[in-house]
């Protein structure tokens, strides 16, 4: 089998979103600009694959530091052997970080190695895990970082010029009326809406009673409802998941930032959420999401993969729901013209569904002008010290 010859970091930064979005006010101090970290293995065929971490959008020195301290433990390593690659890494790592960033580089690396192992065969990952029957899948647009009504007109008019029917937006427990706004603007389109109320940064996060007040304020201004709602809660107690969903009668997704499938798993199976979101990018890798979706079907619990990473992390996620029989996929909204220049047409759209990617390995592509195009910024990094940067008044959405 082939060994692994080289494995390089590879960190560029590329200009993302819109200065004037409300993400990028709180939560990029240097401006509109965000860093992706990924792995390059060389295998002695001459063969490469590429794999993303989701750490090196806040912390890109500490990716490159964790990938150096595992590249002696995979040179010179069967590049097939995928479970036994993890397990080494995590025989490095487990001890002091069990759950957290060495999870995002172990993904980095699995994904790499099951790309390199695509490319060689000639096949799609998604082949490689299984045969993949649908030949699309819904996606929903992944916007909503806004607090100006023009702002969400023109993510509208994105998601109506590829018929897309479903948006996710964000919004906080005072967002009533501004939500209530949306939900009528998107009905009248034809398009549902579901609600990210970002608290897997919250510290302390939001009450139970906060999450429920917020969903039922909203219904009292709107008639249209929600279509999910999704991190309404702090990620350390599930058990207020549950209550949760006995007050409310709205889907309650969530576990992006989950980095174990054991615990994702044990918290499908103790009815956590209606719907869980693993990413190939902090879970462990594609072989994780695959994990969860293999638990979660007798549990009754949907899986809908979360993609807001860059594009190897995107791919990966897709990939793993073509082969694991998900029915819904993440599509992030926000100007990333890496992302696009590294997945090309190979992840298409039509009419509002994600055909299935069928390049060999994963379906990136990175080159040395791609490389030169995006270098390194070191002050390019997401601050979860959120700025309060003072969004329009209450008042503004009723005008």
């Amino acid at each position: 089998m082939p060994a692994i010859r080289s494995v390089r970091t590879v960190l560029l930064s590329s200009p993302y979103a819109d200065a004037e979005d409300p993400e990028i006010k709180e939560c990029f101090p240097n401006g509109p600009k965000r860093t992706i970290g990924m792995v390059e293995l060389t295998l002695d065929t001459g063969t490469n694959g590429i794999g993303e971490g989701y750490l090196a959008v806040f912390a890109p020195l500490v990716f490159k530091s964790i990938v150096e301290l595992l590249t002696p433990y995979l040179v010179g390593r069967d590049a097939f052997d995928i479970p036994r690659r993890v397990a080494d890494m995590r025989s490095v790592c487990d001890y002091w970080s069990l759950q957290g960033a060495a999870r995002h580089v172990i993904s980095a690396v699995e994904i790499a190695l099951w790309d390199a192992m695509g490319k060689t065969k000639g096949q799609p990952v998604h082949a490689l895990l299984g045969k993949a029957e649908a030949q699309s899948l819904q996606i929903y647009g992944s916007g909503g970082c806004c607090d100006r009504k023009e702002q969400f007109l023109r993510e509208l008019d994105l998601l109506e010029s590829k018929g897309i029917g479903l948006y996710k937006i964000r919004s906080v427990k005072t967002d009533l009326r501004r939500t209530a706004w949306v939900l009528e603007e998107a009905a009248a389109r034809g398009i549902g809406v579901g609600v990210d109320m970002c608290q897997n940064l919250a510290d302390p996060p939001q009450s139970v009673a906060d999450a429920a007040s917020f969903i039922e304020g909203v219904a009292r201004l709107t008639s249209v409802p929600m279509v999910f709602v999704e991190e309404a809660l702090g990620p350390d107690a599930p058990e207020n998941f549950r209550a949760l969903r006995e007050r409310i009668d709205v889907p309650v997704y969530g576990g992006e930032i989950i980095t174990t499938p054991k615990e994702m798993i044990d918290r499908l199976e103790a009815g956590t959420y209606d719907g869980v979101q693993p990413d190939a990018s902090v879970i462990g890798g594609i072989s994780a999401v695959m994990e969860v979706f293999a638990a979660a079907g007798p549990a009754g619990v949907r899986v809908i993969v979360h993609a807001w990473g860059g594009p190897a992390a995107i791919m990966a996620s897709y990939h793993a729901a073509f082969a694991g029989g998900g029915d819904l996929v993440e599509w992030p909204m926000l100007y990333h013209p890496l992302t696009d220049d590294m997945i090309g047409g190979r992840a298409r759209i039509v009419d509002g569904r994600l055909l299935r990617p069928d390049a060999p390995g994963i379906g990136v592509s990175l080159t040395p002008e791609i490389e030169a195009r995006y270098p390194f910024d070191e002050s390019a990094v997401y601050s979860c010290m959120l700025a309060d940067y003072g969004p329009p008044p209450d008042e503004y959405w009723t005008r």
